[in-house]
């Protein structure tokens, strides 16, 4: 049986004070972390300050993007090596956001999954259709290519423990939500994808989210379908009640 992943992604968001008193906040209504994870992905700058408070806490610490290169002179780039030296544990790949306004590319995702493997990050992989892709009638062949893209040239270890987050992109910041069977359907085909890339059983175990305006009012409903084993949260995970009522979601 597959656990379910809640992962919060506060993007440009919060002060130190603000991230600390919100991990705070939530650690202690956190679910044990063999029934739901709890991931919060925090900005660069506070992830040795988060890292080190949630220690003895079922809560784990991401990073929301890194370089693929171990080092080397690129200004203003954090690498997989300084995230795992933190104790980072997963680590943002691909949003819709960091392709459409820093030009990442499939080729480049795919570097980014490869080197978080390398030392030991799982990555959580964003792939999604724009409207006029699904309204065009686009979005599985688009999909497809992305998970194709991503995973190319991973084992099959690798690929059973990485997290791929569907997000529609014209769900995402819009207040608009896939129906819990147009996101399912997405993570059903996901699922086929995968199986075919690798095997059944991977297919099966790999941990598939949906994000796109996930709220308190409509998570019960996304969780309750087959292939959906998580959520990618964006503007509901700023408040530590908004996201504790979704880690309980994750529970029922």
């Amino acid at each position: 049986m597959r656990k379910t992943i809640i992962a919060g992604n506060w993007k440009m968001h919060k002060t130190l004070s603000e991230a600390l008193q919100f991990l705070n906040e939530i650690k202690n209504q956190a679910p044990d972390s063999s029934k739901v994870e709890t991931i919060v992905c925090a900005p660069f700058p506070f992830l040795p300050a988060l890292v080190d408070n949630a220690k003895n806490s079922p809560i784990k610490i991401a990073a929301q993007n890194m370089h693929y290169e171990e080092n080397g002179a690129y200004t203003g780039e954090v690498s997989p090596v300084m995230l795992k030296d933190l104790g980072v544990s997963h680590c943002v790949i691909g949003h819709s956001e960091r392709r459409e306004y820093f030009a990442e590319t499939d080729e480049s995702v795919n570097k980014k999954v490869k080197a978080a493997h390398q030392h030991g990050i799982i990555p959580i992989v964003c792939v999604g259709e724009t409207l006029g892709q699904r309204e065009a009638g686009d979005m599985k062949r688009h999909i497809e290519n992305q998970v194709k893209q991503a995973l190319l040239g991973l084992s099959l270890e690798e690929i059973a423990v990485t997290i791929i987050a569907y997000e529609p992109i014209w769900a995402i910041g819009t207040g608009k939500t896939a129906s819990d069977a147009e996101a399912n359907e997405a993570c059903s085909h996901i699922r086929t994808v995968v199986s075919e890339l690798s095997d059944q059983g991977t297919g099966e175990r790999l941990i598939i989210q949906y994000g796109g305006s996930v709220k308190p009012d409509n998570i019960s409903g996304l969780l309750a379908e087959t292939d959906i084993d998580g959520a990618l949260v964006g503007g509901a995970s700023l408040e530590p009640q908004s996201f504790a009522q979704l880690l309980k979601a994750g529970l029922q």
